[in-house]
């Protein structure tokens, strides 16, 4: 499979996620890299009226993985720990996150990523040790699909 029929498997399958119906995001995925996009809405609030955490994780955590997975071609990768920082709340407008690979070995890839607001402010960090399933990625829900 060339690498760019991977990348476009890869998103096909990141916008397959059924979590993904309730953030309607974007992603482009390239060579040990990955850009997620979302609109903020009122739905990810906690009770004082920001994103919640576990918004700021899972646009991290997905950028980060998804760069892991541009370098793997043949299973589905894991999360084995992912670290997150959050520098500020944000409430409303983009959220961006871009993940890259910055060391991988034959089994495993470390990935650090960095989400953004829509005035392109750091709002958070992370990065994560990510290691290569067992589950073949030609039978993940949406790769390959065009």
């Amino acid at each position: 499979m060339a690498k760019s029929q991977h990348y476009q498997s890869l998103q096909n399958m990141y916008l397959a996620a059924p979590i993904n119906q309730l953030y309607q995001p974007t992603i482009a995925v390239t060579e040990g890299r990955a850009a997620i996009r979302i609109q903020l809405q009122e739905a990810y609030y906690h009770s004082a009226g920001a994103v919640h955490g576990s918004v700021y994780f899972k646009m991290l955590d997905d950028a980060a993985f998804f760069a892991a997975s541009s370098l793997e071609t043949e299973f589905f990768v894991l999360t084995a720990s992912f670290t997150t920082y959050l520098v500020r709340p944000v409430a409303t407008g983009t959220m961006r996150s871009e993940g890259r690979v910055v060391n991988q070995s034959k089994t495993q890839f470390i990935a650090e990523s960095i989400a953004y607001n829509a005035q392109n402010k750091v709002i958070a960090r992370g990065n994560g040790l990510f290691v290569r399933g067992r589950h073949p990625l030609k039978d993940a829900l949406g790769y390959g699909v065009r």
